[in-house]
């Protein structure tokens, strides 16, 4: 079981993450479209300070191509996960990326909002690397950082009708993550406001500790 954590704020807090245990460290980079991204320069810093075995993931809200591709010049992710509504980035967008970063792996949010979720998952199975299952506001051009569950039942009905690694996010923290684990049964788990600080998007060790733990503990 991966434990995946966003969004990484400091070179110091990417370290103690890799500290705690945390296989995949996240930042969320930007042109400053979306609250809270780092520039390509502040999240080169960040990623930085995290060192093997974890990996380096840098998230991207764009749909714009060659702005992601100069965010993966920039920054030379080990993962690029891509999390623009999938209405704005679809599949044959990412096979153009693979087609120009064909040994990078590329991580696809999946909104989970019903029985079609699992269509528009298939839609990603052998051209994305990852997908990673989360919640969307109605209305967002994101998906994620809600800090609300979705339907653990159609995330289960993903993992089991595609070949690829699912990572599970969506509202988990230490005091769920074993439910849904054993509900879902994914490839691996992400957390970002349920591992935050109260009222900060500084992470909180204790909370990132425990919920490696209990995760890891499930496999």
């Amino acid at each position: 079981m991966i434990v995946q954590i966003y969004e990484t704020q400091s070179a110091e807090e990417a370290r103690n993450l890799v500290g705690a245990g945390v296989d995949h460290v996240g930042v969320l980079v930007g042109k400053g479209e979306y609250p809270r991204e780092f520039s390509t320069e502040q999240a080169r810093e960040i990623l930085r300070s995290v060192t093997r075995p974890a990996k380096r993931l840098a998230l991207s809200l764009s749909h714009n191509l060659r702005e992601i591709s100069e965010i993966v010049e920039e920054i030379k992710p080990v993962i690029l996960h891509l999390g623009a509504v999938p209405g704005s980035l679809l599949p044959e967008g990412l096979q153009k990326l693979k087609q120009r970063f064909p040994h990078l792996p590329i991580m696809r949010s999946i909104p989970v909002t019903g029985q079609k979720s699992v269509d528009l998952a298939k839609e990603y199975d052998g051209v994305a690397d990852y997908l990673l299952l989360d919640t969307k506001k109605p209305g967002e051009t994101q998906v994620g950082a809600t800090g609300q569950i979705h339907d653990w039942d159609v995330s289960r009905q993903i993992v089991e009708a595609v070949r690829i690694p699912v990572v599970l996010a969506g509202g988990i923290g230490p005091d769920n993550v074993e439910q849904a684990i054993l509900r879902v049964n994914p490839f691996g788990v992400d957390s970002k406001t349920k591992t935050d600080k109260a009222a900060s998007h500084e992470k909180d060790i204790e909370k990132v500790r425990s919920f490696v733990r209990i995760a890891k503990g499930l496999g």
